[in-house]
């Protein structure tokens, strides 16, 4: 019934056990579906010692990575290693050998991908990542493929479950944000060393490539507007209960005329919106289309089977190719590199939004004068103010919710405020998207 699919797999971690899992326990059923088996033919892996909970014939497992990629009979290479190198110059050499490549390295795709999707196009091969964007949400497939006929106006997105699960539990169960990190860590649902989830990086990573599949231009990761959740308080999410919002870390790319604005940061979702009932580890991307309108996909983010389900999707596509003969049948980002456009993103400052503004003050009248009469010098409009109760000796907040402001004139303006007597604390800002979709 067919021949063999031979599968080298890098990198014998969480998410490579999963993978292995599955193609253990689904046989048949992958068997039945391609009319060929599935082969875990070779395992690399620095750690050959540690138990994993699944079984691997010894003589599969390997600490030299070069010996799989050298492997004539490997059809396909995972590389489930993660960072940038050596994954980078495995991945690269799996190509110049004549292997398709699965990967789930999102953080590579985003500073490499330009280089390895050119080479696989060159090359002829495949290369999987649905598991980069999303963990088991099929978006990238969506992206290349469902909505190949549609013009996409923009994407938001909640892409890391670790911010998510610690906003989602601050939302919900109150906690200051370094409890609940802590407690995220106790569990398991968040790293030792959460910079990447927490300060943003992650999400930023997967809007570089959701940008490019999105609007067929090309997206430095670096040249990315990135802020964490460290500093969400308790007082902001209260607020932003009050004014009917929820706090999400969205990535959100948007055509803007000839530019595209993109950024990764806290935002004020409205609290009827889809994305604010997106909770705990769950992730979603929300796509609003000039010819579909709004769709929106869910699912776990994160995971050993929910990424590895991702994986072998990746997988089975890979090898359906190979036993038609059809490798590169769609290339890497849904469309030849060379047709990538060159469209710049658009200046952080130079973004108009709604805006969240908390001030820590002296509890002293006047204050609200001072701070509203910098704001209107610098053309920020104001829509409404909370302002609690004084209490003596105590530095209170005054909340602020702006109309449209441009960035530029209210970071002006909060350098002034900010060096006021009367300010007491870094004040807070938080955009707000009102208008999701439209």
């Amino acid at each position: 019934m067919g021949r063999d699919i031979r599968i080298g797999l890098i990198g014998f971690g969480t998410v490579g056990t999963g993978v292995i899992k599955l193609l253990q326990r689904h046989q048949g059923q992958i068997r039945a579906r391609l009319g060929a088996r599935l082969v875990l033919a070779r395992v690399a892996d620095i750690d050959l010692r540690r138990h994993r909970g699944v079984r691997v014939d010894r003589k599969l497992l390997t600490s030299d990575a070069g010996e799989l990629l050298r492997d004539p009979t490997i059809d396909i290479v995972m590389e489930l290693m993660g960072g940038y190198e050596p994954a980078r110059r495995f991945v690269l050499q799996a190509v110049r050998n004549g292997k398709s490549v699965v990967t789930a390295n999102k953080a590579l795709l985003a500073v490499h991908g330009a280089e390895i999707f050119a080479a696989a196009e060159q090359a002829g091969v495949d290369i999987g990542y649905e598991a980069s964007v999303g963990g088991g949400i099929p978006i990238i497939r969506t992206l290349k493929e469902g909505l190949a006929g549609d013009r996409n106006r923009a994407i938001y997105g909640i892409v890391n479950g670790t911010s998510n699960y610690i906003l989602s539990t601050m939302t919900q169960q109150g906690g200051e944000f370094a409890a609940v990190l802590g407690e995220a860590q106790k569990q398991g649902l968040a790293e030792a060393d959460p910079t990447y989830d927490v300060d943003g990086i992650d999400a930023a990573h997967k809007l570089a490539l959701l940008i490019q599949l999105g609007f067929g231009t090309a997206a430095r990761f670096a040249d990315l507007p990135v802020e964490g959740i460290r500093n969400v308080s308790q007082r902001d999410i209260g607020f932003a209960r009050e004014f009917g919002y929820v706090i999400k870390l969205l990535a959100i790319a948007k055509q803007d005329g000839d530019e595209i604005e993109a950024r990764v940061h806290p935002t004020m979702v409205p609290s009827k919106h889809l994305l604010a009932d997106v909770n705990g580890a769950y992730n979603a991307i929300f796509v609003h289309g000039e010819a579909l309108g709004d769709t929106m996909y869910v699912g776990l983010g994160a995971g050993m089977m929910p990424t590895a389900t991702a994986v072998l999707a990746d997988l089975m596509e890979v090898a359906r190719n190979l036993l038609n003969g059809s490798r590169g049948r769609i290339a890497p980002l849904g469309y030849p590199l060379a047709q990538q456009r060159r469209v710049p993103l658009k200046p952080m400052d130079d973004l108009i939004s709604e805006y969240y503004l908390r001030f820590m003050v002296v509890d002293r009248p006047g204050v609200l004068a001072k701070i509203s009469g910098i704001l209107g010098r610098h053309q920020i409009s104001i829509a409404s103010v909370i302002q609690r109760e004084r209490e003596h000796g105590a530095s209170v907040p005054i909340v602020i919710r702006t109309h449209e402001a441009r960035e530029r004139d209210l970071r002006r303006a909060f350098q002034q405020i900010d060096r006021l007597a009367v300010v007491r604390a870094k004040s807070v800002l938080i955009r707000i998207e009102d208008s999701l979709g439209q």
